[in-house]
């Protein structure tokens, strides 16, 4: 049997439903992460490029487009299990250009900023009230790093009760095995997994009604 026969064999990689109150969720498209000088960062150029026209259309259309990023207080780094394993987190520090959303990602001053302190936007924060608050049924996942944050956010999303779409050009890591990888299984358990020119089309068909 396949590996495509085997997940189809076991129920999964079903089509996601699509609402009408869609929401972009674009994550940790920081500085920390997309301006290469730090060690942290890859190149994600085509990935906020390809966002900033869901972002772009999504603002005009009214639906919400909420950023997110990893902030740390000087008093936290010794203390959360997670900067013992992945240390170079730790130069995410409050205040700091590292976590200033990247102004090539097009934010607006209206756009919501969730501050975190892990890899999931829903993990201790506001997000899940937020678009509850709006009304929302189905959150398109954007940014970085697919294998780490983008997927921890997505899981966390379906598991929050919404319809979850991820466009895969809409995404980065700093090496494609695990950036495939993640979005392979996304497609299969937790959400669908397309592009911006589909998600573009839907945003245009659910503005036009």
């Amino acid at each position: 049997m396949s590996q495509a026969q085997t997940y189809a064999a076991a129920g999964f990689g079903q089509p996601v439903p699509r609402g009408t109150r869609p929401a972009i969720v674009v994550v940790d498209f920081t500085y920390g992460f997309t301006d290469t000088q730090y060690p942290t960062a890859a190149d994600m150029r085509p990935a906020i490029a390809a966002t900033r026209q869901l972002t772009d259309f999504a603002r005009a259309a009214g639906f919400p487009v909420i950023y997110t990023t990893i902030a740390y207080h000087p008093g936290e780094i010794d203390k959360l299990p997670w900067l013992k394993k992945a240390s170079g987190m730790a130069a995410l520090l409050e205040g700091s250009r590292l976590v200033e959303i990247d102004a090539s990602t097009g934010i607006q001053p209206q756009d919501a900023i969730i501050s975190k302190k892990g890899a999931s936007a829903f993990f201790g924060t506001t997000l899940a009230a937020l678009l509850a608050g709006t009304g929302t049924d189905t959150v398109v996942i954007t940014g970085a790093t697919t294998s780490g944050c983008v997927r921890a956010s997505v899981v966390d999303a379906v598991q929050s009760g919404f319809n979850v779409l991820v466009p895969r050009d809409c995404c980065a890591d700093r090496a494609e095995a695990p950036h495939e990888a993640n979005l392979y299984d996304m497609n299969q358990k937790y959400a669908d997994v397309t592009d911006a020119a589909d998600i573009l089309a839907w945003l245009q068909s659910v503005a036009a009604h």
